[in-house]
């Protein structure tokens, strides 16, 4: 059995599990409880979690009422490390985390290597965080679940949204979008990108992001396309930056949550 083992534990988010636990626990327990029918899809933000897991956690939430139901998670994020070339899927057989394994599977992601724009590169997936950090809030919020893990490079918005219609299937199946916002403008400069961003979300409307205004612009446009053909709708759930939660406010990054159903 191939194993991913975690990259940024310690780092990102605590390396001990009952740490990690309680912090998942203290996150979640400052959101309301949302009644609403759970999202098909959700947008989160991928920082340290004292920066954006409070942030993330607004939209974890909304998870809760399909805990049981929900049992497979379709995760997207940029490539931060490693360059390539559409995207990239994984050969192991769980990602691990310090509060357990996630297995894959396998035969999801089977089905998708015939596409030109997906190719299984385990290199991509060794050190990224994007995907990474969202794994114990799933562990957190759901019950047994398997994982189609997939790392964006360069892609069109439609070579995402062709994987995405592969693996849209039913209310069993949840697609997981991994990207923060603005980076490095100041507190004012960052609310007004990231307030344009969200209006374009809440609208479908990939192309009016433009590169700099989400790191994970590809894999979010690819899901608002796909959002579009199925007939959802998007909802800010939460919008704040790194300013409003652990860092100084001359140079923040924004963190946005967002719920489609």
């Amino acid at each position: 059995m191939t194993i991913r083992p975690p990259a940024v534990a310690g780092a990102f988010y605590p390396d001990d599990p009952q740490e990690l636990h309680q912090m998942l626990l203290g996150f979640l327990a400052e959101v309301p409880r949302a009644a609403s029918e759970a999202p098909k899809a959700i947008i989160v933000p991928h920082a340290g979690y004292i920066y954006s897991g409070p942030i993330a956690a607004q939209a974890y939430v909304r998870l809760l009422p399909a805990r049981e139901r929900i049992r497979r998670v379709v995760l997207l994020g940029p490539a931060h490390r490693v360059p390539i070339r559409g995207l990239a899927a994984s050969s192991a057989d769980a990602f691990r985390t310090p509060l357990g394994d996630v297995p894959l599977d396998r035969a999801a992601i089977d089905t998708l290597l015939d596409l030109p724009q997906v190719q299984l590169r385990d290199d991509a997936h060794a050190l990224e965080h994007s995907l990474e950090v969202q794994l114990p809030f799933l562990q957190e919020v759901l019950d047994d679940f398997a994982l189609v893990p997939l790392v964006v490079g360069d892609a069109s918005d439609a070579e995402v949204a062709e994987v995405l219609e592969r693996l849209w299937d039913g209310p069993e199946t949840l697609i997981v979008i991994s990207s923060d916002l603005s980076h490095y403008h100041d507190y004012a400069t960052a609310q007004a990108m990231d307030r344009a961003t969200s209006q374009a979300i809440e609208a479908l409307a990939p192309e009016q992001i433009a590169q700099e205004q989400a790191c994970g612009r590809i894999p979010v446009a690819g899901l608002l396309q796909a959002a579009r053909h199925h007939g959802l709708q998007a909802h800010t759930v939460d919008l704040r930056n790194s300013g409003d939660t652990a860092g100084p406010r001359d140079q923040v990054v924004g963190y946005g949550a967002y719920a489609l159903q």
